[in-house]
């Protein structure tokens, strides 16, 4: 299949920018064919208009239809085979095998939100009926659901080419609760992107959708994401990426004559706690996983442990000679794109500028800027450096991590107190470590959305119970998840119907209960006709 490198609206491939880019392939320097075209703000007018268009009856497709949708997008994703692999390790570097699992999980996280919408509770119906006896005053009718926002703006991960990206969690989620998706590519990965969407369209009008329920917007400038949120009929806006970024359309979105919600995911420093016990007993276990953590994907995970937490002492020293060889053997590792490189040589070469700061390990090689590689280097502060330089407490995004020395127990809920907010927070102990650790595990439980216990916080599991988000600046906000089924709840709002006659009742809150739903009638849960 080749590219045409064109946006995709209204399921048509529609150039109106002679501005173009390329993609990149990071592991030979080179760029790749072919042009890309600039989308522009009358881009992202046509496909704003045409996706209100498509919401009303979107919006209307029952939740089996739009099960069998996100199902269909599945299966044309695995149609694309191994082209879509290829490409993918073209524009970004990551391994097949890597890609391979990355697509697994795209086309899992769609079939389980297919599940989703056929079990329904989803939608959180209550009921609560009529007591035209009750005084002083009767109550009405009253029945509550959730129902779709609308269009919602996706912008793609460069971490991330599918998972993350056009077909990644958050168009899965809002796809599924009814909403329109126009996704803004990321320019890293703008091939792999085409594919994609390519894939949802083809999916979309072989369930007779309408054509402006998804739309592909390519570019490599803000000015067309700045435009997108900006636009009225926009609803909503998902994000993953760099703080400065996500900060960026938050307050775009918020300066609007009518405010929406972003729904940023924004990079954390996940910090990990070893204590004492755990220490002691399998200080070199736990050095080999901290190890693979930090460096798994030339770290270019949001859930990448960044800061490292422990008490001085012998068992320390003792740790830092296990995990100084093992920071050295690992090789340097082709990272996402140029400028992910960049930014990353240039904050840790800012962490070593700053006083206090000195290296505990670097990798035994070199890093070819050429290849696009990154160097693994593990850095080693006091508690009272860490404490005194708040530049410490900003994100590497890549290969590093730093190691903070504590004096005691004290010192390390002083700096669990100095942490911002963040995805995770590990802590690795001895039972006999967790019972005297209560009030460090309520610090972290204000500072963390997924809070970790013997384990490292990189693989997020896409389920139910699953919460990747935390509060800011991690997220915009810690009330919601982007991993996992409660991603839905980003995409919707509650609507009362107050005294509705029976065959004006969404069929969710109809008495009969026709689609079997779990429901909260007159506070109680089942699934009993009223």
């Amino acid at each position: 299949m080749s590219l045409h490198g064109k946006s995709l609206i209204e399921g048509t491939p529609l150039p109106t920018s002679t501005k173009t880019f390329t993609a990149f392939d990071p592991r030979k320097g080179v760029s790749l064919e072919p042009n890309f075209h600039e989308a522009n703000a009358a881009d992202a007018d046509v496909a704003l208009n045409s996706a209100q268009a498509a919401f009303a009856a979107f919006r209307q497709k029952n939740s089996g239809e739009r099960a069998i949708f996100l199902e269909t997008i599945a299966a044309e994703i695995m149609a694309l085979g191994d082209e879509l692999l290829e490409r993918a390790h073209q524009e970004t570097g990551l391994l097949l095998d890597r890609l391979t699992g990355e697509r697994g999980r795209t086309v899992g996280q769609l079939r389980l939100f297919a599940e989703v919408l056929r079990e329904g509770s989803w939608c959180d119906v209550r009921i609560d009926t009529a007591l035209p006896e009750r005084t002083p005053l009767p109550r009405p009718d009253l029945r509550r659901i959730l129902v779709p926002v609308g269009p919602v703006i996706v912008f793609g991960a460069s971490n991330f080419p599918l998972a993350f990206s056009v077909a990644g969690g958050d168009t899965a989620s809002a796809l599924a609760a009814g909403c329109p998706v126009i996704v803004k590519g990321h320019p890293a990965h703008p091939g792999t992107s085409e594919l994609v969407a390519g894939a949802v369209i083809k999916a979309a009008q072989s369930c007779g959708l309408p054509p402006g329920v998804f739309s592909l917007l390519q570019g490599s400038s803000h000015e067309i994401g700045t435009a997108l949120v900006r636009h009225p009929k926009t609803r909503a806006v998902g994000f993953t990426g760099s703080h400065r970024g996500g900060r960026a359309l938050l307050d775009a979105a918020a300066a609007r004559p009518e405010p929406i919600p972003v729904f940023a995911e924004m990079g954390s420093l996940n910090p990990i706690f070893i204590l004492p016990g755990a220490l002691q007993e399998r200080g070199a276990q736990i050095a080999e996983g901290l190890k693979n953590s930090i460096t798994m994907g030339a770290g270019q995970f949001c859930t990448k442990p960044g800061l490292t937490f422990a008490i001085g002492g012998t068992d320390l020293e003792a740790f830092k000679s296990t995990i100084e060889p093992a920071i050295r053997s690992v090789a340097p590792g082709t990272m996402l794109h140029p400028g992910i490189r960049d930014a990353y040589v240039s904050s840790v070469n800012a962490a070593l500028n700053t006083k206090g700061v000195n290296v505990l390990a670097r990798s035994h090689a070199e890093a070819d800027a050429g290849l696009t590689q990154g160097q693994a280097v593990l850095l080693d502060v006091s508690s009272d450096t860490f404490l005194a330089q708040p530049c410490l407490r900003e994100e590497i995004f890549g290969p590093a991590g730093i190691l903070v020395e504590a004096r005691d127990m004290a010192d390390l809920l002083q700096v669990a107190e100095s942490l911002n907010g963040q995805l995770t927070a590990s802590i690795h102990g001895t039972e006999a470590d967790l019972d005297g650790a209560q009030e460090l595990l309520y610090v972290l439980e204000r500072k963390a959305g997924r809070l970790i216990i013997n384990g490292f916080p990189t693989g997020v599991e896409v389920s139910p119970a699953m919460q990747h988000g935390g509060p800011y600046p991690a997220t915009t906000d810690s009330r919601f998840t982007s991993v996992g089924t409660a991603a839905i709840l980003r995409w919707v709002r509650p609507v009362c119907y107050q005294n509705f006659p029976a065959a004006a009742l969404p069929p969710e809150l109809r008495n009969e209960n026709p689609l079997g739903l779990m429901r909260q009638i007159n506070g109680k849960l089942g699934r009993e006709s009223v």
